[in-house]
């Protein structure tokens, strides 16, 4: 999958979309980043603390995946913005942040969609 492409999609749902990027299980970005013009609301060193849990998390995730199925998304609300993290299959996690009035349904129905398209 082009992870550059698919997250250049992704902003494109909503002007309000402010970030999405894929990471490997090492925390390394393969594709995507803030859309153009908008500050990131972290440091550098906050954003990686931020993805390494998210990481950790996604790990723990697949562990109960045996009991529970596997998860498709998580979504943190905050008091300024919404973060998903989406697991794309065993290797890949695509965050993703918006401003907090974003429709959720929205996000996740057309992201699910994107990553489809993108699988062929």
């Amino acid at each position: 999958m082009d992870y550059e492409r698919f997250c250049s999609q992704i902003l494109k749902i909503d002007p309000k979309i402010r970030f999405a990027s894929v990471y490997d299980e090492w925390a390394n970005r393969v594709g995507g980043g803030m859309r153009e013009g908008v500050e990131s609301l972290l440091s550098d060193h906050a954003e990686k603390e931020l993805v390494s849990l998210s990481i950790m998390d996604w790990k723990s995730r697949k562990d109960t995946s045996k009991w529970l199925g596997k998860t498709k998304y998580t979504l943190a609300e905050y008091d300024t913005i919404k973060r998903f993290s989406f697991y794309l299959g065993n290797d890949y996690l695509l965050l993703v942040s918006c401003e907090k009035e974003t429709d959720t349904n929205i996000v996740v129905d057309e992201v699910i969609r994107l990553y489809y398209e993108n699988q062929e």
